[in-house]
């Protein structure tokens, strides 16, 4: 009897102590597939966030499609007040979505993070994803119609 009970008290014990380990939420991934660890230097840190950023983009295969229809955009970083800071355009057919969501998220996991850190504020417009263009083959983000004008 008295084993049983050291039993039930070993697993409830591991119960518990897996409940309490915190948020579910991943460590952001760094360059080299590792967590992205912040050193407290703020140019460095993002300089670890614009490298994982860099990967992302070499995911992006804008040509290969056949059709507007084929293009996509996909969110990138994380604002302080929320939201992505842009979107990138790429063909479906020919970019590894999976992969590049998968690096993305990690990009904007490492930028909520270092937002944090840093307590950064942004701006809180809503970012749209653009509008997508399909000429030659490729997937490109639409130039907006109206130039923005600059106040004197």
């Amino acid at each position: 009897m008295l084993t049983q009970s050291a039993a039930a008290f070993f697993v409830i014990s591991l119960t518990l102590a897996a409940c309490s380990q915190g948020s579910s939420t991943p460590a952001p991934v760094g360059p080299g597939g590792e967590n992205v660890v912040f050193t407290g230097d703020q140019k460095a840190d993002w300089a670890q966030i614009v490298a994982l950023e860099d990967q992302a983009k070499a995911l992006v295969k804008a040509g290969g499609c056949s059709s507007a229809s084929q293009c996509r955009t996909a969110p990138v970083g994380s604002r302080a007040c929320g939201g992505p800071r842009y979107y990138l355009v790429y063909c479906a057919q020919t970019t590894d979505s999976v992969a590049l969501y998968r690096k993305l998220d990690a990009v904007a996991a490492a930028e909520r993070e270092f937002n944090q850190r840093y307590k950064l504020m942004s701006t809180c417009e809503f970012r749209m994803p653009p509008n997508i263009t399909f000429s030659g083959g490729s997937c490109q983000q639409a130039q907006t119609s109206q130039p923005i004008q600059q106040l004197p």
